[in-house]
């Protein structure tokens, strides 16, 4: 379980997590908070809900740490800033997001944790006219979570995410997350149950997503101010050293 045991205790913290959707963005997102923090690594997250999968320290800093092995959910902690953080690595297996939403929101439940932050990402291509307008960045509060901190939404002046028609021509609006993975189900429960949930995301295409993961943590930054600055700038964050492999290995000199 979270933090290597069933029972850890992160009373006042924020969990924050990504949701595995389009472009990876909010996975990219973590990776450049857990490495500007070099947050320690308390644990991993236990289900069989995600496809397996090891590999090396993503962050490693060093040779001595390079070779210390990494899993597909692992949890890290930054208790100065009342801070815990699930980095999910791999997609889910078919037909799991639902027993994923139940063991994560039990956790979050039992482990205290005051509130979730959700980073996420839907289809630009999908965007209706309103969707268009403006900045690409969007909100989503759980009703628990929008009476502790709807108004700070209003002074910051973003956007939340629009509900589109459910059909064409008729009245009835739903929340449409295309590309989004579990957010949408995620979100949903936690309204059901009480839960003070934040959903980030940032509309975007697949492809080099490194400037939207940037967009998306100078996002939450703007909110949780986990870099103290005028202006957020991207060369504030640390880009971990697994990031030199984005897009595989570079071409073999042999093939010319």
């Amino acid at each position: 379980r979270g933090g290597g045991s069933p029972s850890s205790d992160f009373k006042g913290f924020t969990l924050l997590m990504p949701a595995v959707s389009v472009g990876n963005v909010g996975q990219l997102a973590i990776d450049l908070v857990i490495s500007t923090f070099n947050m320690t690594k308390v644990g991993y997250f236990y289900t069989d809900c995600l496809v397996p999968m090891v590999g090396n320290n993503p962050y490693a800093t060093a040779e001595e740490n390079s070779m210390e092995l990494s899993i597909n959910a692992e949890v890290y902690s930054l208790p100065s800033k009342k801070l815990v953080v699930l980095q999910i690595r791999s997609p889910f297996i078919k037909n799991k997001y639902r027993p994923f939403c139940q063991t994560l929101l039990s956790w979050v439940k039992s482990s205290k944790c005051d509130r979730v932050i959700v980073l996420s990402s839907s289809h630009a291509y999908q965007c209706d006219d309103e969707q268009l307008l403006g900045t690409p960045l969007r909100y989503l509060l759980t009703p628990d979570l929008e009476k502790a901190v709807g108004g700070l939404m209003q002074e910051l002046n973003w956007k939340e995410m629009e509900k589109v028609a459910a059909y064409p021509g008729i009245n009835d609006k739903v929340l449409h997350i295309p590309g989004g993975g579990i957010t949408k189900l995620l979100f949903t429960e936690s309204c059901s149950k009480g839960i003070q949930m934040a959903v980030l995301l940032k509309f975007c295409s697949e492809g080099d997503n490194i400037p939207d993961a940037f967009a998306l943590v100078n996002y939450l930054n703007e909110w949780h101010q986990l870099i103290k600055s005028e202006v957020n700038t991207s060369s504030q964050w640390k880009i971990p050293s697994s990031w030199r492999l984005l897009f595989g290995n570079g071409l073999p000199p042999a093939l010319f």
